[in-house]
């Protein structure tokens, strides 16, 4: 295969890292600019806090890694065997089992 010219190298090298700098400027100013609308909510007496359900949350993210952890549980254990990269699909298989036990045993639970 063909090497790439030394100018080529950087520029290919420094693409990452423009990106990772221009998301990250991004994340800031949402995350700076809704603090900000959040202290003016506040101060006019507008702001309402939003209602979060954990329970579908829970059961959500933990069918979802649920899905994404047995898929790479069985992709990696035909792809390589047994070797700690199996790791990479139990670790998220074992946290939506936990989700979704949770979800299970708070819904079957009496509300305070």
């Amino acid at each position: 295969m063909d090497q790439l010219s030394y100018p080529a190298q950087i520029i290919i090298s420094l693409i990452p890292i423009v990106g990772i700098v221009m998301g990250a400027t991004v994340v800031f100013f949402y995350l700076l600019w809704n603090h900000r609308r959040r202290v003016l909510l506040i101060e006019a007496g507008h702001y309402t806090r939003p209602d979060f359900d954990l329970l579908s949350f829970s059961l959500l993210a933990g069918l979802l890694l649920l899905g994404v952890g047995l898929a790479l549980t069985i992709f990696l254990s035909l792809a390589q065997g047994l070797n700690y990269g199996l790791l990479g699909g139990i670790i998220p298989l074992a946290v939506g089992i936990g989700l979704v036990a949770y979800y299970l045993i708070k819904r079957n639970s009496p509300a305070p």
